[in-house]
């Protein structure tokens, strides 16, 4: 039995270039009971995560193939070679390739949506969903948030379609020691609220001068060329504001992990909705008082041990801010609140996936 993973090609399988679709697929292998049985198709890295498991492939330019469809393809071809009958295709965040890999393959599929899929070629409408539901044997959301956008007008069918909430890897045995400091991590484009963020350590940094500011991000994940506009203008402020700002741009998962480990606050000031919001189920396995805002995924992962803000904006994401940064009675309990409610585990993640795909695959070759 074999489980072939197809990452869109703009995703790096890379140790030091990883984003939230690649973190969360190695995240899921770390404790798969298939890990040996799986592999993970990609575009070529130079030092990709479970190398063992991973097949890189260079893109052609002669091909009149997209990237993807490129990468599905050679997914394709390389997996009917294979003697083994009984295999598995899981398709993440490209609805689109269901179609194209649905053709002439005998194999069930899975989708994995990471992002509202009234927004993605090929989910858009209601008819795409329900082609996609015709087609595949699951699909795995996010969070109950894409979940709902993905069933709006969709009236039959519910039980192919579940929540799968990401996976993180909790590695802190027991609490770690806080420093202060203020912690920011994500894309660097507006939706993010990056903006947001930049705007009130400005207005509060020398009432606080005993913190420091860190800003950890680029404008595209697993990639440190931050030559937009945006970009630009809000990391010269933010270096601007004095010694106590730190802007390390894109980092790996080690780097993050370790700046999460120190960190009394961080804010994740979304301003769009959130399909889960991995960098606050992150923030909580690291014991990390949340603020952030009240939209999409992420309040199922924060929901009340955290400070969630309605319609945010800069006045507010300040009041909060600063009132916490005053309060260390309260701090140290969101803190606490938010290491003890940690429950988007890797281990748990991972061993709900193994289930779903024993169904699909003992429902599938028993019925065919």
């Amino acid at each position: 039995m074999k489980i072939n993973i197809l990452l869109p090609h703009k995703e790096k399988f890379d140790k030091n270039k990883a984003s939230s679709v690649s973190i969360t697929v190695r995240n899921n292998l770390l404790y798969s009971s298939y890990l040996n049985q799986i592999k993970v198709f990609g575009q070529n890295v130079e030092n990709p995560l479970f190398k063992d498991n991973f097949y890189g492939l260079d893109f052609s330019i002669l091909s009149f193939k997209s990237k993807n469809k490129f990468l599905a393809h050679e997914m394709l071809k390389i997996i009917n070679k294979d003697t083994d009958k009984k295999q598995l295709i899981e398709i993440h965040n490209r609805p689109y390739l269901v179609d194209n890999i649905t053709k002439g393959n005998k194999f069930p599929i899975s989708l994995f949506l990471h992002n509202d899929p009234q927004t993605m070629k090929g989910s858009k409408s209601v008819k795409d969903r329900e082609n996609i539901i015709h087609k595949c044997a699951a699909i795995f959301c996010v969070s109950e948030h894409i979940k709902k956008k993905f069933l709006e007008g969709i009236k039959q069918n519910f039980q192919k379609v579940h929540v799968l909430y990401n996976g993180v890897e909790r590695k802190l045995k027991r609490f770690p020691k806080k420093k202060k400091e203020v912690l920011f991590v994500g894309r660097l484009v507006p939706e993010k609220g990056v903006d947001l963020y930049v705007d009130v350590i400005e207005n509060i940094a020398n009432k606080f001068p005993d913190w420091q500011y860190d800003l950890i991000g680029s404008f595209r994940l697993g990639d440190d060329n931050n030559k937009d506009s945006f970009v630009s203008k809000v990391t010269e402020k933010f270096q601007n504001i004095g010694k106590q700002t730190r802007f390390h741009g894109f980092k790996n998962q080690d780097f993050v992990q370790e700046k999460m480990k120190s960190a009394s606050i961080i804010v994740i000031p979304s301003i769009w909705e959130e399909p889960y919001g991995l960098v606050a189920a992150e923030a909580m396995s690291n014991g990390i008082a949340i603020i952030t805002s009240d939209v999409g995924g992420i309040t199922e992962i924060v929901r009340e041990y955290g400070i969630l803000i309605k319609n945010i904006n800069k006045l507010k994401l300040q009041f909060e801010l600063e009132g916490l940064m005053s309060n260390s009675v309260k701090m140290k309990t969101l803190q606490k609140l938010s290491w003890d409610n940690f429950e988007h585990s890797s281990k748990k993640s991972s061993e709900k996936l193994d289930n779903y795909r024993k169904i699909i695959l003992t429902s599938h070759f028993v019925n065919n």
